[in-house]
């Protein structure tokens, strides 16, 4: 996926991945800056708890409101699910 265009969005490059998707670093073509940019694979969409897992996962995350918490965004193309949060740059809070 790295070098594709999503929408707007230019896949840079992978920066994580798990069982709730994929998250990669990517350039919003349209306001020129970068976004983290998390995607459900095709092979998951498909799957329904996954799919609403997914959705719960975003709809969680954009319900929250704090000036130290990105934004979320949702796209929805073609066979895959995406929520697109800021791009902040720094270490992986991951273990």
């Amino acid at each position: 996926m790295i070098g594709q265009t999503l929408s707007h969005y230019k896949v840079l490059e992978e920066i994580s991945r798990g069982g709730m998707g994929i998250v990669y670093k990517a350039l919003d073509l349209k306001l020129n800056r970068e976004v983290a940019l998390k995607v459900l694979p095709p092979e998951l969409v498909s799957d329904p708890d996954r799919k609403r897992r997914f959705v719960q996962e975003a709809q969680a995350a954009a319900a929250l409101k704090h000036p130290n918490i990105a934004t979320m965004r949702w796209l929805k193309l073609r066979a895959h699910l995406r929520s697109r949060p800021a791009f902040s740059e720094g270490r992986s809070l991951c273990p």
